[in-house]
């Protein structure tokens, strides 16, 4: 954790190799290595559909929360202690604090808190942040829209189910096709952009793989992208994208996430999913413990796969706040990504994962036009 002075925009910008030039460039639409996107490939914010060159010259941050009810993180704590030592960790960030007493309201219910982080995460250079989290986590859409209203900090809204502890009773008993039917009904009518976060809690469960079938028979139907968690230390990370690509999801649509938990310094699962075209996400990045996985973003960089990278980290602790005197949202951005700088990572590499290749993520092509 850093209590340093936050880094303007502009310092952001720079530690990303984009300095006033840069930036300019990307403004005129003549920057080198533009990605390119299918016709018709938007990005679904909660607010609107927006052009993926919107986001250009911005970091977007593919996996975070901003929006859980009140208990559930110290449902998570319990359940993870109850079945996991290693998540014991502190969400494998090094040894878990004793639970803070509990904020009156809890932050991510405090609309004038959180308006002020996005807005300090958008002074540090984020252009985009997803919320993973949908109604089994407590999720509130209107929460989120007031808050992308507020902070002019464009938000992505995730939709889908969690892992088994979190499934809502119904899931047990419904067939696939009524999952699919929720599922497909819910991207139709709500200003969601994407699937996620959608896991398996440690070893994959029945239930959870039917969930997984269900969610690639639903992006069919939609063409929402899809990012996943793996349990801790991603156990099932290779057969949730078998189950999805065997379910008809094109690789490139599909993130597996908190893949920094894997820690192999040759990332040996990690090289293998990016060689099948997937995207791997160490998205618990900015904190205690995370030294590790720059060794092992070095050897994926270095393998050709700078391509198949995506950064975040999960937010979910209030210690973490700008305002508790922490890093804020855009940990990932000022406190992860100058350690792979530092490791010899080059700023084109870094700026290409913290910009081009979420943006290649979220960018789909509606099958519906949006709801008005």
């Amino acid at each position: 954790m850093t209590t340093s002075k936050p880094f303007t925009r502009r310092e952001a910008l720079a530690r990303l190799g984009l300095g006033a030039g840069a930036a300019l460039l990307y403004k005129t639409g003549v920057a080198a290595n533009t990605p390119s996107f299918p016709k018709g490939a938007i990005i679904r914010t909660i607010l609107k559909d927006v052009s993926p060159e919107t986001f250009a010259g911005t970091a977007t941050l593919f996996h975070e929360h901003m929006s859980f009810a009140a208990d559930f993180m110290p449902r998570w704590m319990e359940y993870a202690r109850a079945t996991n030592p290693q998540a014991q960790q502190g969400r494998g960030r090094g040894p878990a604090p004793a639970p803070p007493a509990q904020e009156e309201p809890y932050f991510m219910q405090n609309l004038d808190l959180m308006v002020e982080e996005m807005k300090a995460a958008k002074q540090d250079g984020i252009g985009c942040i997803v919320d993973g989290g949908h109604e089994d986590m407590g999720r509130n859409l209107d929460f989120l829209k007031q808050l992308s209203i507020k902070s002019g900090l464009p938000i992505v809204a995730g939709t889908g189910y969690y892992t088994k502890p979190f499934y809502p009773p119904e899931i047990s008993t419904w067939s696939e096709e009524q999952i699919v039917e929720d599922l497909v009904h819910k991207v139709n009518t709500q200003p969601v952009g994407v699937f996620g976060e959608i896991g398996s809690w440690d070893e994959i469960t029945d239930v959870e793989r039917k969930v997984f079938r269900a969610i690639a028979k639903a992006h069919v139907e939609t063409n929402l992208p899809i990012f996943t968690h793996t349990g801790i230390p991603g156990k099932s990370a290779l057969e949730q994208l078998d189950i999805l690509e065997k379910g008809g999801v094109k690789p490139d649509r599909i993130v597996i996430g908190h893949l920094g938990n894997l820690v192999d310094p040759e990332a040996k699962v990690q090289k293998e999913i990016c060689k099948r075209g997937a995207f791997v996400g160490f998205d618990r990045q900015g904190g205690r413990g995370d030294a590790p996985q720059v060794p092992m973003v070095v050897a994926l960089v270095e393998a050709g796969y700078a391509a198949n990278l995506m950064f975040a980290s999960d937010f979910s602790n209030a210690r973490e706040l700008k305002h508790n005197g922490g890093p804020g949202y855009a940990k990932t951005l000022t406190v992860w990504v100058p350690k792979l700088r530092e490791a010899g990572v080059k700023d084109d590499v870094l700026r290409s994962i913290m910009d081009d290749n979420p943006r290649r993520f979220l960018a789909f092509v509606p099958k519906k036009k949006r709801k008005a």
